[in-house]
């Protein structure tokens, strides 16, 4: 069955919840809702075109280059041209060796091709010139998790949590490594976290779900539970079945793993954390 509803002019489609998937658990949501998918928006095809215009006049120095390289670059990862971005950021970095924010996105882009020496080689890069910066702190985290170093990325996503004790995904992201390494304390800091710092923003019914607060479908529904435009439901969604899918990994549940990390690609949140490693999940299920 499909059913369409419009909400503050987007596109909102709920369809049964695929009855493949819905086998091993009650708490699989019953519904899944979908944004219209996100597209290319004109301000970033005007942004690709006017940055290579740029590079190609002449008229600017070796350093002006170098951050029109790296903002080409921010542009391409935007609008899922990956190759694209990692070829700028790569230009930016051999134009300025010391541009910080371009080792990092360097290093993401190797944690997705499971290049895991060569991520680490580039955050460390990223924190030796800049020892406070913490985005570097927070995917060396999960490059570490992913090479199976739970301890280690413990060390760097607390760094990470620690600066911001009330963002919501600092906390998620604290849980969801430390359960690797000691799934008792990451609970217990967990829900230290939601009834010290929860308040009305989104992300915290994501921490809510991993204590048990809310089921699947009421995350699902949290999504609709205030009029928003299409571009925040589509973010809000790629993130809801990401998060979903970390759980179902959690319980052993992989095809239903699969199947939400399908779901939050479908929104086309291309510069989402949730969005590269939902890749990454996949591309590691299909390679078992």
């Amino acid at each position: 069955m499909l059913k369409k509803a419009l909400r503050t002019g987007c596109m909102l489609v709920t369809v049964a919840y695929l009855s493949a998937c819905a086998s091993t658990s009650n708490q699989a949501p019953q519904t899944v809702v979908l944004a219209q998918p996100l597209q290319v928006n004109y301000q970033s095809e005007v942004a690709l075109a006017r940055l290579g215009q740029m590079l190609n006049s002449g008229e600017y120095n070796q350093q002006q280059m170098a951050q029109l390289y790296y903002e080409r670059g921010i542009v391409f990862d935007r609008v899922g041209l990956r190759a694209l971005a990692r070829f700028d950021f790569n230009r930016a970095i051999q134009m300025k060796p010391d541009f910080v924010e371009a080792y990092n996105f360097l290093g993401i882009y190797f944690v997705l091709a499971e290049e895991f020496d060569s991520a680490f080689e580039a955050f460390d890069s990223a924190l030796e010139l800049a020892p406070d910066y913490s985005f570097a702190y927070f995917y060396r985290g999960i490059a570490l998790s992913y090479a199976n170093k739970p301890e280690l990325a413990v060390i760097d996503v607390d760094k990470y949590a620690a600066e911001a004790p009330n963002d919501p995904y600092r906390v998620i992201w604290r849980y969801l490594i430390q359960t690797e390494a000691n799934s008792a304390e990451a609970q217990s800091q967990l829900q230290a976290a939601i009834a010290s710092y929860k308040n009305e923003d989104w992300a915290w019914n994501i921490a809510r779900l991993y204590v048990g607060e809310l089921s699947p479908q009421d995350l699902i529904n949290s999504t609709m539970d205030k009029p928003s435009d299409n571009q925040t439901l589509a973010e809000q969604l790629c993130e809801a079945y990401f998060y979903l899918a970390k759980l179902a990994q959690q319980n052993g549940e992989h095809q239903r793993a699969r199947s939400y990390f399908k779901l939050s690609l479908a929104n086309n949140v291309y510069d989402f954390v949730e969005h590269r490693l939902a890749l990454l999940e996949l591309k590691r299920y299909e390679d078992q």
